[in-house]
């Protein structure tokens, strides 16, 4: 049986993404860019033209780790900030909130240290995602910058996959869709 398949055109670069069930009558296109370089410098250079005035960029673990590094480098920043999904060993203190999102579809943790809270505290915040979809991730992180002191002026993503589109407080490159049986 031959995949279905979406053809993605973004930031220059063509990608055809598997279309995966994640429910009983939804499909997504799958778009990860863990591992794709290429596709990550060229949107990382076209957020980097989107994106206000910010002092420091935040992002979850794990998706959003190799765009928010380039884009740290095309704005030229030397820290950004990763919450974690878990509490680690050496955090001491941490602020903690919890998500759920389309693609783990359970609650996870998201956690930042004494050392990350310190970097965001009165600083002005760009949230980073790969893909923007219900929001919930978004929303959950920009709960915690809030918590650490920090003020939210800006939420990036690569995609705004379904609704997330309709949106106007997001910056995206390109809509994905989201396919209902």
């Amino acid at each position: 049986m031959q995949k279905e398949l979406y053809k993605l055109e973004v930031a220059g670069v063509t990608r055809e993404l598997p279309i995966i069930q994640i429910a009983e009558n939804l499909k997504i296109a799958s778009f990860v860019i863990l591992g794709d370089v290429e596709i990550v410098e060229a949107a990382s250079v076209q957020l980097a033209k989107k994106l206000a005035d910010v002092d420091i960029l935040v992002t979850a673990e794990a998706k959003g780790i190799p765009l928010v590094y380039e884009l740290a480098k095309q704005l030229h920043m030397k820290h950004y900030v990763v919450a974690q999904k878990s509490v680690k060993p050496y955090m001491d203190n941490p602020l903690i909130n919890e998500v759920v999102s389309i693609t783990t579809q359970k609650k996870q943790l998201l956690c930042l240290d004494t050392e990350d809270v310190a970097l965001i505290k009165g600083k002005r915040v760009a949230i980073i995602d790969d893909v923007i979809s219900t929001g919930e991730s978004i929303k959950a992180l920009e709960d915690l910058v809030e918590q650490a002191g920090g003020n939210v002026v800006a939420r990036a993503a690569i995609l705004a996959e379904g609704d997330a589109a309709l949106h106007d407080n997001i910056i995206f490159l390109e809509n994905l869709p989201i396919f209902r049986d």
